[in-house]
């Protein structure tokens, strides 16, 4: 972690507030905690702890974010679909295996504990909760870490106009394919009790 970076971006505060998270799973609550918003908008990191409301992307820039305040490198990663919303992670490692942070309306796109080995093996764990409202299993695609580090020349942390450039470097990556296509002609429709947990809390 750039220390010099995070200590002279964010206000003694802000920063007082973000190490107050101390862990991935400190960061998830106080995501969980926030109440989820509709706007099409890209706000900062900043801008989210001030207004305590975020939706996925913003969330996923958040809490990557508060990780780099905590110890940990900034990272996202981009999950695809089709016929549904992309969805965005904050990816963290411990002890060699993979963990995520996410904002999301559906109660099964959200934290992952770190016990995933591979990038592959975490995306895999969404697969079976990432449906849209017809019950289609939709996620198809992710993408390779980005390091958000590379976008402190923007100030991606604190700016007030939005990172409509984060997202785009996200959307144009290359991803990788998570299922062949013949699995994916035969996937079945979300069963009921999956589909209403899933949407617990839904606003």
């Amino acid at each position: 972690m750039k220390k010099n970076v995070v200590t002279s971006t964010f206000t003694p505060s802000e920063l007082r507030k973000l190490r107050s998270l101390k862990t991935p799973h400190g960061i998830q609550r106080l995501l969980n905690d926030m109440p989820y918003h509709l706007a099409d908008s890209a706000w900062s990191p900043r801008r989210v702890l001030r207004e305590n409301t975020s939706h996925c992307y913003e969330g996923a820039l958040f809490a990557a974010a508060a990780l780099r305040v905590n110890g940990f490198p900034p990272l996202l990663l981009d999950l695809e679909s089709v016929r549904d919303d992309d969805h965005v992670l904050a990816i963290f490692k411990q002890n060699g295996c993979w963990g995520a942070i996410a904002k999301s309306n559906y109660s099964g796109l959200r934290f992952r504990e770190p016990v995933y080995r591979s990038l592959r093996e975490l995306v895999m764990s969404y697969f079976e909760h990432y449906f849209n409202l017809r019950r289609e299993k939709t996620l198809r695609n992710y993408s390779r870490p980005v390091n958000l580090a590379r976008f402190d020349r923007i100030g991606w942390m604190t700016a007030e106009e939005d990172l409509w450039a984060i997202n785009d470097h996200l959307a144009q990556l290359p991803h990788t394919a998570l299922v062949k296509d013949v699995a994916r002609r035969r996937l079945a429709r979300v069963d009921d009790r999956l589909f209403a947990a899933g949407l617990a809390g839904r606003k």
